[in-house]
């Protein structure tokens, strides 16, 4: 499965997502995404997506996680 590197714009609700590159290995696309990263301006984010094909990342970056439990006193 190829990895994908993904700029995520955020109008609101609503991603943006385009695709900018696909590599086969890893670290490739790790060096490339931080490179990336370097060069962007603060109202987007780089995104490395493992997944079989693009629809698959595209979907897998449109999901909406759950907040992680706070931890602390109760």
């Amino acid at each position: 499965m190829p990895y994908y590197i993904y700029r995520i714009t955020e109008l609101g609700p609503v991603k943006n997502l385009k695709k900018l590159a696909e590599f086969g290995v890893f670290k490739e696309a790790s060096v490339e995404a931080k490179r990336l990263r370097k060069e962007e301006e603060d109202a987007t984010r780089i995104k490395v997506m493992f997944a079989d094909n693009e629809l698959q990342a595209e979907d897998l970056l449109s999901q909406v996680r759950e907040p992680e439990p706070m931890l602390g006193d109760d």
